[in-house]
């Protein structure tokens, strides 16, 4: 007889949620998993004594960690994504009739809150997975990826011109709040605009018909209103657009997130590291672990990098630059005299320090002028120079260093070993714990949300790690009773070949 499902949506009196939620189930073994009544420590000195209660905060850090555990970025929809999940209600406390948080309220905590709260719960949640095994210490993997800012690139604005020392927003400088004005000095303005204008005058169509002319975005002439920390910046093979620079270390034993922060998108990889390792160096020490190697891609490889990894006697395992040249053709170097000797064996000795356009420092060397104007290789060597003149950064020691062991068998298996860490980590970040887009302004409230990913998937890590069991065990005997054992056997040996033969002649007797 075919059957009929009736549904009678009858009122249910005896219902406990905790029988509903098996014991395998993802939060239920996370409730169990983590302590997080230290919360509650952390952000007593936040409220006041007085007033309406709050919202608990580690009901407030659990919600915002669903979200990232659901790849959710909205606050709205993770409301109405926890209000339909038992095993989510059970993992934040709630009964199936109570109501959850308006959005609202969680978007107003998060900003009551600091980063160091977050930053407590990071260290937290990697304490447990230093404790279990799971981090090693010793080598990490240092990578970088933008992240979409919670702002539209359509709706930037030109700077203002301001005077020559009048201010100005930097990478490096805090940035006003939204809906400030923003200014630039007006001579970096002006050669700008004389470069857009030119570069715009040379795109012409079919038979001298010019097309619509494309905007020119830059962040030394546009900025965001609604975030202006945001940057614009672009990534090979993407559209332009307002992101985060998301920084991170993982350690290479079981792929732990051990250290991650929010940077300006406008800048270099290679000037985040020096905060990096700060962070990192605190984290580890914290946990009595040393840090003996840094792998990274060539997009930190500077002077000051590799010079600061060597005096905290850390390997860098960091490709220099392909322009870089450890010997300069038709020049050879003597270390003893710090002086450069040419084809025709004249010396190039060193003459004095400068600095490039971005501030680095470099040794210069050349030769008296009389010396080249006589040299009979000059016009292939200086041809338009009265001189010849090499310049050397002031790291060129750590550059070699670091130019030769990239070029080990070990190099490039570190290489390799750095591609296969930290990359599928950014790749995890960013589509399956909902990293892909920002739903907060600011860099502090970008870290927030960079910090909640990690400590996701670092939980992650903790739920799945299954400690290996011994299966047998060797007993290591000292050498004395390990000869004498040895002597044994040999004895037990010989005495099972005789025995044969022993048994035949008495039998013939």
């Amino acid at each position: 007889m075919q059957g009929k499902k009736l549904f009678l949506d009858k009122e249910v009196t005896c219902f406990r949620l905790s029988e509903r939620v098996p014991p395998h189930n993802l939060y239920r073994r996370l409730a169990e998993l983590v302590d997080w009544s230290f919360l509650y420590d952390e952000t007593r000195a936040l409220y006041s004594h007085t007033g309406q209660p709050s919202l608990d905060p580690v009901v407030f850090f659990k919600l915002v960690l669903v979200g990232r555990l659901e790849n959710l970025v909205s606050d709205r929809r993770l409301v109405e994504h926890c209000a339909l999940r038992l095993d989510i209600l059970y993992f934040l406390g709630y009964e199936v009739d109570e109501e959850l948080p308006w959005h609202s309220t969680v978007s107003r905590t998060r900003q009551l809150f600091p980063s160091t709260v977050f930053e407590r719960l990071f260290d937290h949640v990697f304490a447990q997975c230093v404790a279990r095994g799971l981090v090693a210490g010793d080598t990490q993997a240092v990578d970088s990826a933008p992240v979409k800012a919670n702002a539209s690139l359509e709706a930037v604005l030109e700077k203002k011109a301001s005077g020559p020392t009048g201010p100005h927003l930097s990478g490096r400088q805090q940035a006003p709040a939204a809906g400030s004005v923003v200014t630039a000095p007006a001579h970096q303005l002006r050669q700008l605009a004389t470069g857009q204008r030119r570069r715009q005058g040379a795109q012409t169509g079919a038979l001298g018909a010019r097309h619509e002319q494309a905007r020119l975005l830059s962040n030394k002439t546009h900025y965001s209103p609604t975030d202006p920390d945001a940057r614009i910046s672009v990534k090979p093979g993407k559209a332009r657009a307002l992101n985060y620079l998301c920084s991170l270390a993982v350690d290479t034993a079981h792929g732990v997130i051990s250290h991650v922060q929010a940077d300006f998108a406008d800048t270099r990889d290679s000037l985040h590291l020096p905060r990096l390792l700060a962070g990192l160096q605190r984290r580890l020490r914290a946990h009595e672990l040393r840090l003996r190697e840094l792998l990274a891609d060539a997009g930190y490889a500077n002077g000051p990098n590799y010079a600061l990894l060597e005096a905290q006697q850390v390997t860098a395992w960091i490709p220099v630059f392909g322009q870089y040249k450890p010997e300069i053709e038709g020049f050879a170097y003597e270390r003893r005299t710090d002086a450069f000797t040419c084809a025709e064996g004249q010396a190039l000795p060193f003459q004095k320090y400068d600095t490039n356009q971005d501030g680095a420092w470099h040794k210069i060397y050349w030769a008296p002028c009389h010396v080249c104007q006589q040299c009979p290789r000059k016009s292939t060597c200086a041809p338009r120079a009265k001189r010849k003149q090499i310049n050397r950064t002031i790291y060129d020691a750590a550059y070699r260093r670091a130019w030769l062991r990239q070029q080990t068998r070990r190099g490039q298996r570190m290489r390799r070993v750095r591609q296969g860490t930290v990359e599928p980590v950014f790749g995890s970040l960013l589509h399956h714990y909902g990293l892909r887009r920002l739903n907060v302004r600011g860099q502090a409230g970008a870290h927030k949300t960079m910090l909640l990913a990690a400590v996701a998937y670092n939980l992650k890590k903790l739920l799945k790690h299954r400690p290996q069991q011994q299966v047998s065990a060797a007993v290591a005997l000292p050498p004395p009773q390990l000869a004498a054992h040895r002597r044994a056997g040999q004895r037990n040996r010989r005495s099972e070949a005789l025995t044969p033969a022993l048994v035949l002649f008495l039998t013939r007797k």
